[in-house]
């Protein structure tokens, strides 16, 4: 396999990544805590070696790619990119070591939102919104990786939506030019619309900025130590609708703006996790009416805060959910395995693998009740294919299968039970906040074993890029085609 085409793609990325270290640079400048070197540093370093890294491998560079660079591009970008964005931790006043600054790079860039660092409130300006930038870079790149490259590669059921992509199907890195360029503007559009609208509810200019970032990433970082807690109010409101708007599929803004009015409500996945949400909401908000006694005002906030930022694996925390009782915190752990939509910043299952499943349960469920009947599984009206259905159960049993042996694995580095099993959870389907005392909504992942940490470190690349385009790579069969 030539390995220059994706080492091109690779250090033109690192190269960007390098430029964007600019930002915080001038922030904190701006805020004249004299941290700006390590940005200049870390810069320096990182352009230096994406440029190295691209011109060696400028020679090789072709109008496409094939589907084994495909897959060893899409994992390779989601491994180099942490590295090199740990740097301003393990430089700059963190003083982080090389397993937590790798673990908060990853957590930003996979939009996970699980953090290790303690003192938020009190961080250098500019380290808090690398912090955001992580997340909002993590969030643009992971809608290209979704409906350009994991049809193509024809992962998880993800196939379903190749006719889906612009209708464009031409070589693959031309096709991620252009939707990348089409999705940019309303990224950034619903970016700053949501800073905007921080700002006029309350937020400082500065949190509106990373905040802003991190809600449209579906990320999670936030600038203190309670999370979106210091923001109670009308402004979890705001953040909810925006991580509603955030987890629907980007195509579809594409096609409204371009006139199709009907194109986003029409879209089967978006009406059930729409669906999914008001159910969801609503039975919290009787639980904690009548369990926890909150006002209802109070009842409606925080259940539909919380309840959209765990499925939209958003992981903002406004209060202890850990404190609501037992049934609230098995509702969270569940919720977290829903996800948003295909094509979005969101991640976990996603509400589509979920709709083909009931549809082919269904299917079978009437073969049962009528064997010489012919009954086909569909999806927004058309037939689902043998192969998406077979690509869709093999996610949901290698997700099964992945998210035990990384609860195993933790249970052995001595982590409890709930920890180990909420950590492979929240990890694996990069929610955020995991449940108990350690990592719960009030706690953080500073205290876990360098071990604990690697290992969810993994689970996170794992989860965002769909497992099977990391698990593939691993195949002799792949390095033999």
């Amino acid at each position: 396999m030539d390995l220059r085409p994706v080492g091109y793609v690779i250090g033109l990325l690192v190269a960007v990544l390098g430029a964007a270290m600019l930002v915080p640079l001038m922030v904190d400048l701006a805020e004249g805590r004299g941290h700006w070197p390590v940005f200049l540093q870390s810069c320096f370093i990182t352009v230096l070696a994406g440029g190295a890294i691209a011109l060696s491998c400028q020679s090789g560079v072709r109008e496409g790619l094939t589907i084994q660079q495909t897959f060893l591009l899409t994992t390779s970008v989601w491994v180099a990119l942490p590295l090199f964005g740990a740097l301003p931790f393990v430089l700059g006043e963190t003083d982080a070591r090389t397993v937590d600054a790798v673990f908060e790079a990853m957590s930003g860039l996979t939009t996970t939102g699980a953090t290790v660092f303690e003192g938020l409130d009190d961080l250098p300006k500019g380290l808090l919104i690398w912090r955001a930038i992580l997340q909002w870079l993590g969030g643009i790149g992971i809608i290209v990786v979704a409906m350009v490259f994991l049809p193509e590669l024809r992962v998880g059921g993800m196939q379903i939506f190749k006719s889906e992509s612009f209708d464009t199907l031409g070589k693959i890195l031309p096709r991620a030019g252009q939707i990348a360029t089409q999705i940019s503007g309303l990224y950034v559009a619903f970016t700053l619309i949501c800073a905007m609208t921080y700002l006029g509810f309350g937020m400082n200019a500065f949190d509106a900025s990373a905040h802003a970032m991190t809600t449209i990433s579906t990320g999670g970082f936030a600038n203190y130590d309670a999370s979106f807690g210091v923001f109670a109010g009308p402004l979890e409101y705001i953040a909810a609708l925006f991580m509603i708007l955030a987890a629907l599929p980007f195509v579809r803004y594409v096609q409204l703006i371009n006139g199709n009015p009907v194109a986003l409500w029409r879209d089967p996945q978006v009406r059930g996790f729409v669906k999914t949400i008001a159910v969801l909401v609503i039975v919290l908000i009787i639980m904690l009416e009548e369990g926890v006694h909150l006002g209802y005002e109070q009842a409606v906030r925080e259940a539909l805060f919380n309840v959209t930022s765990i499925i939209s694996g958003t992981g903002y925390a406004s209060v202890d959910y850990m404190k609501w009782g037992s049934f609230a915190v098995a509702l969270f752990f569940f919720i977290g395995l829903i996800g948003g939509c295909a094509g979005s910043t969101a991640c976990s299952v996603k509400v589509f693998r979920y709709q083909l499943l009931f549809a082919s349960i269904r299917a079978q469920l009437r073969r049962i009740r009528s064997p010489h009947g012919i009954f086909t599984p569909r999806y927004a009206g058309k037939p689902v294919t043998e192969e998406v259905l077979a690509s869709v159960m093999t996610f949901f049993m290698f997700f099964v299968l992945t998210l035990g042996v990384v609860a195993v694995a933790l249970s052995m580095t001595g982590l409890d039970f709930v920890t180990a099993v909420s950590g492979a959870a929240t990890a694996l389907g990069n929610i955020g906040p995991g449940l108990g005392d350690i990592i719960g909504p009030s706690g953080n992942f500073a205290s876990l074993n360098d071990t604990a940490k690697w290992i969810l470190t993994l689970a996170m690349l794992v989860g965002r890029l769909e497992l099977m385009v990391v698990y593939v790579i691993f195949t002799l069969k792949f390095w033999r085609a």
